[in-house]
């Protein structure tokens, strides 16, 4: 079994990776929100300032709600830029999740006001930034701390997000599943229909199993 990166390591695999820049500016983007029914998909980037150390950053899947809204604003304070951007319902219907996840991440990278040299994204696939190198990483948001921070931001962005949707739709207890299939939704989605937020495309099978049972 692999060692557990601690820390201090995704904060060097980033040092490591900088010494390849001439700038030495370095972005990591990562999203959030792909696998839900319901709701748009978010993206952060994030260039953080050489020399810093947050500790406790890590994927934010790994981390709980609690320690994700403390990291939220440290991130933002110990960044050079950083920027958190949408992709919605209807991009997400019109050109599919992953085309509307890496849009997201290309407006997040675009929207920093600073061009980085080199944009590392999270998975296997890169979102196409002109004029600009992006390299995947493959389970970056535990390998380097730009991509962690950025799956921080997007992830925190988007529950706060879904919680103003449960609010909006209270029929839905968004807030308790942020809009991801579970049990508790799909009785939701059963009693009440779909909303105006939901991804149809993501239903289509479920109900074509209602249909067929």
């Amino acid at each position: 079994m692999a060692e557990k990166k601690d820390n201090s390591e995704l904060f060097a695999f980033d040092d490591a990776v900088r010494t390849e820049l001439e700038s030495g500016i370095l972005c990591g983007t990562d999203e959030a929100g792909r696998g839900p029914l319901a709701g748009d998909v978010y993206a952060a980037a994030v260039i953080l300032k050489k020399g810093v150390t947050i500790d406790g950053i890590n994927d934010s899947k790994k981390l709980t709600e609690k320690k994700r809204n403390q990291l939220f604003d440290e991130i933002k304070e110990k960044s050079e830029a950083w920027c958190i951007a949408t992709a919605s319902v209807e991009e997400i219907e019109d050109i599919n999740i992953l085309n509307a996840a890496m849009l997201a991440m290309r407006r997040a990278v675009e929207g920093l006001g600073i061009k980085p040299e080199l944009v590392m994204a999270d998975g296997n696939k890169c979102p196409d930034i002109p004029d600009t190198e992006v390299r995947s990483v493959i389970k970056g948001d535990a390998l380097s701390a730009s991509i962690a921070a950025a799956s921080v931001l997007a992830k925190v962005a988007r529950d706060r997000y879904m919680a103003e949707m449960a609010e909006k739709y209270p029929e839905y207890a968004f807030e308790k599943h942020k809009g991801y299939g579970t049990k508790l939704h799909y009785q939701k989605i059963d009693e009440c229909g779909p909303s105006e937020i939901h991804r149809m495309s993501f239903l289509k099978k479920y109900y074509d199993k209602k249909r067929s049972g």
